[in-house]
């Protein structure tokens, strides 16, 4: 009879585990970008790359200033240093490509009753800086929607080594199904002798 061969236990926890993740991505779609085509990705990755502060136009925005709140004395209790950007999403939307979309509704800005991002920034005592700094909130809430949303692209070593992890992986499943065979044909085998 041939020695069997037993995987260690490393081994078939991480089969297990690496199994756990590949339900949780098929059951709640944890795939990024799945649902575009490569053209689309590649537009998106394209006006991402080109993303800077006058990519979206300011004359499509509205800023209001507002007392300030916390410690600042007369600064704060007469001065209107807090900015307000109010930006509508009816105008915003057809500015970026469609795969930041939703990411960008479903942001922490977002106000759905008047379908507005509202972005305040009271960081610094000076509306110019506060104005600034909701700009500066605007572009970063772009870029992660962004990051979020469009997977980078895998280069070719990057592709040959998933391809040789998959066939290693396959391989290593082989050896525990034959064990698993070798293991009940054995237990036949006994039935036999009694």
């Amino acid at each position: 009879m041939q020695a069997a061969c037993y995987p260690s236990l490393h081994q078939c926890y991480l089969r297990t585990s690496s199994e756990r993740l590949a339900g949780l991505v098929r059951r709640y779609g944890i795939k990024r970008g799945a649902d575009y085509d490569a053209d689309e990705l590649d537009v998106a990755r394209q006006w991402l790359a080109k993303l800077d502060a006058e990519t979206i136009p300011r004359s499509i925005c509205d800023v209001s200033f507002s007392r300030s709140s916390g410690p600042g004395g007369q600064n704060v209790n007469k001065v209107s240093s807090k900015a307000t950007l109010r930006i509508s999403t009816s105008e915003l939307l057809p500015l970026i490509p469609k795969i930041f979309h939703k990411p960008i509704v479903n942001s922490r800005y977002y106000a759905s009753k008047t379908r507005h991002l509202v972005i305040q920034s009271d960081d610094s005592r000076k509306q110019n800086e506060n104005v600034l700094g909701c700009y500066r909130k605007l572009n970063q809430l772009i870029e992660e929607a962004g990051r979020k949303t469009v997977p980078g692209e895998t280069s070719p070593e990057q592709l040959k080594r998933v391809e040789e992890l998959q066939k290693a992986e396959a391989i290593g499943r082989r050896r525990i199904k034959e064990f698993q065979s070798q293991k009940k044909t054995a237990r036949r085998g006994r039935r036999d002798d009694y």
